[in-house]
């Protein structure tokens, strides 16, 4: 198309229909050959009706509003050009400028909302809309007026359809009419669908929240019947497979979805796949709860069956069940690649709380590299055995068909990871228990193979490294175990080797699955949503149980038997009772889970005499004991023991001082606070004293401030 340079070429447009847009005007090139722009003149009187038309556009449906204005009066220039303005608008795209929806950067954001008729109806609507047009009154014909499109298509900063009909993607484009539904609505009618919640009662609770904000008209009701009924057929019709490449996909992914992504790294000669996936919600959770508080890995999870191993990262809510915070698709576990993405998840946390620290890192894999974890997240580091326990326990039953030899394998294993503290040499040991039971060759089989070669490094890090307790870990055994329910059910197995669907299910189902647990139980709503959550780890199950309902083998603390609470007529068999390797019969147990009937007798034998401590307290002790061991003399080692010991005393006494409070402001208010810079103000401690300032007469602090009030004043000026 020709370049024009002089608007006095341009012909005057004037279409018939009563409202027009775009698409029924002819656009020019204006400008010159390095910087050119779309350009129509029409009637200065029907700029309205040619932004009515845009407004109405079929594929594009939106609202336009004035983001920016200038106005000049009659006469105030002497000299001037063709194309000098007297009134100068920019109108933008109300599904625009922020990102709210997937797609592209998020553009510059106003820093206050537009007070006019043309503004966006509602918050979320703004996707990332980069389309835009100014129209300019000119100077020297003020009965014309300049249409000037930046950008006629509406599309995102990566080139992606953001609203309207062709947006896959898009909830619907009503911003005129759909009543006002905040991301909390939309989250939770998002998760009831994805959970496979009936239309009928989604709709009853949808309509219930959006009639809090936009009143109990028939109007307001029938819109959200057709949101919600749109929203399911996307959420049906949407699918992971983006590209039938699933690298291409990927990517494709992660261009749409730069908001829940801390960390991305494709696949190259020299470096190995790595996606870091961590949603708004998932990273206030993850401030929320971790602060001062603890973070575990699921480490390894589908490193048989998936393309590409998966870590979960997770922090203990308000009951401290497992809560996925963040998650990592990767296959390298070297440490330059951890470090990598670590970095980035720490820069993500401090960036919503500068004073954001956890007070340690719970591991599930010996094989996992700390170095990492140290130098990012400097601090201790607590090992889980329930991976171990899950492995051996799973096996022993499979492998295993006589009860009481499970039992007895189940107790011995027991005895080898117990040990770790006894000076009982490893080898002697499991060369004896391949004597004991050599007549079970499959179970043995498998124990040499898989765990004699590597046991070593396993029971090495058990002895070098606090243990984690067993609620900690039925907590995370429960996350897992809920994970793999979720992704190796039978309709995906053709799927598996495909990262694209992994993010999809994990960014779907499961986030939904998480959201809806903790608004229901912090709204207390979703009765039986609530219910299901709350019980949903073994520790929780297990303080339902009456301690009546225990009884314990007093002479030779073989067994305890469990009354079963749904069938007074049954009893459960735990065997090696007060151990963390305890056996039960119960159908949960023997699919390799901590079971709430283990769980209950262990708190019961923690204060009846005779019965072993669990491992995690157990080493808790021989942590202790080793300070206690330092040589008592003017050496560093006595001086490292010390401050150790007065940092843990200083932090029991707080919790304890918090436990024993009944008024939570007493406690803050004695807490002494700590100043830095204006904008990272926070509450983790203050200088024991503060530097006094010089002693400065009043007459001179009054001089300082009238010269900073009137450099201030010439700043503005300037």
């Amino acid at each position: 198309m020709e370049i024009v340079e002089s608007i006095l070429d341009l012909p005057v447009q004037d279409p018939a229909e009563q409202e027009f847009s775009s698409a029924d005007l002819t656009w020019t090139k204006f400008g010159t050959a390095e910087h050119h722009d779309d350009v129509a003149l029409i009637p200065y009187a029907r700029v309205d009706e040619f932004i009515i038309g845009e407004c109405s556009s079929v594929e594009c449906p939106t609202r336009f509003h004035i983001e920016r204005g200038r106005k000049r009066s009659m006469g105030c220039l002497k000299e001037y050009k063709s194309d000098e303005y007297l009134e100068y608008r920019l109108y933008w795209c109300s599904f625009g400028p922020e990102n709210y929806g997937e797609g592209g950067g998020v553009l510059p954001s106003r820093r206050y909302r537009l007070n006019t008729r043309n503004r966006a109806a509602r918050p979320q609507s703004m996707r990332g809309c980069t389309c835009h047009f100014v129209v300019k009154r000119l100077y020297a014909r003020p009965s014309l007026a300049l249409i000037i499109f930046n950008e006629r298509r509406h599309v995102n900063k990566s080139g992606f359809v953001c609203h309207g009909p062709l947006d896959k993607d898009a909830i619907g484009p009503g911003a005129k009419k759909i009543p006002y539904i905040s991301n909390e609505i939309q989250q939770q009618t998002m998760s009831m669908i994805y959970l496979g919640i009936p239309e009928e009662n989604v709709l009853e609770k949808h309509i219930e929240y959006v009639q809090r904000y936009g009143g109990s008209d028939a109007t307001v009701s029938t819109l959200a019947s057709q949101y919600v009924r749109k929203l399911g057929m996307i959420i049906k019709r949407s699918t992971h497979e983006l590209d039938l490449d699933d690298q291409a996909s990927i990517r494709m992914w992660v261009e749409r979805n730069k908001k829940s992504i801390f960390f991305y790294q494709d696949t190259s000669e020299t470096d190995p796949f790595i996606l870091g996936i961590q949603t708004e919600w998932q990273l206030q959770q993850m401030v929320r709860f971790s602060h001062r508080s603890l973070i575990a890995a699921d480490s390894t999870f589908g490193i048989k069956r998936l393309k590409y191993p998966l870590c979960t990262l997770l922090v203990f809510d308000s009951r401290q069940h497992a809560l996925p915070v963040a998650w990592v698709i990767t296959r390298s576990v070297a440490k330059p690649d951890m470090a990598k993405w670590m970095k980035a998840l720490l820069d993500r946390a401090r960036s919503v709380d500068p004073g954001w620290k956890i007070n340690g890192f719970v591991i599930d894999d010996a094989s996992m590299e700390i170095d990492p974890i140290r130098d990012a997240f400097c601090c201790p580091i607590l090992f889980s055995i329930w991976r171990v326990r899950r492995s051996w326990l799973r096996n022993v039953v499979k492998k295993c068909s006589n009860i009481e030899v499970q039992r007895e394998i189940f107790k011995r294993l027991g005895e080898i990871v117990y040990s770790i503290w006894g000076g009982v040499d490893i080898s002697v040991a499991l060369e004896e228990l391949t004597l004991d039971f050599v007549d079970q060759s499959a179970f043995m089989e498998y124990f040499k193979s898989t765990w004699v070669p590597k046991i070593e490094m396993w029971l090495s890090t058990m002895r070098a490294l606090p243990l984690a307790s067993q609620e900690a870990s039925g907590a995370i055994e429960a996350y897992h175990v809920k994970l793999k329910t979720k992704l190796f059910d039978d309709s995906h197995l053709g799927a598996l080797q495909r990262v694209d669907w992994l993010v999809h299910k994990l960014t779907t189902e499961l986030h939904s699955a998480y959201w809806l647990d903790r608004y229901a139980d912090e709204s207390d709503s979703f009765l039986n949503v609530k219910e299901e959550y709350v019980a949903s780890t073994s520790w929780h199950r297990a303080l339902q149980i009456p301690d009546s309902a225990v009884t314990l083998d007093d002479k030779n603390h073989l067994f305890a038997k469990v009354a079963s609470q749904k069938d007074s007529s049954r009893t459960h068999l735990i065997w090696n009772p007060g151990s963390d390797f305890a056996f039960c019969d119960c159908a949960w147990s023997m699919q390799g889970n901590f079971c709430k009937h283990v769980i209950k007798v262990n708190m019961i034998c923690e204060n009846a005499k005779g019965y072993k401590p669990s491992m995690s307290f157990w080493s808790f002790r021989e942590i202790l004991m080793d300070l206690w061991k330092k040589p008592m003399d003017d050496s560093i080692g006595l001086d490292e023991s010390v401050a150790w010991t007065h940092q843990m005393l200083d932090q029991i006494k707080q919790l304890v001082e918090l436990n024993n409070s009944n008024d939570i402001g007493v406690v803050v208010n004695s807490m002494p606070l700590k100043w830095i810079s204006k904008k990272g103000r926070t509450f983790v401690g203050i200088p024991a004293s503060l530097p006094t300032l010089p002693s400065t007469s009043s007459k001179s602090i009054a001089k300082n401030l009238q010269k900073n009030r009137k450099r201030k004043r010439l700043s503005r000026i300037r």
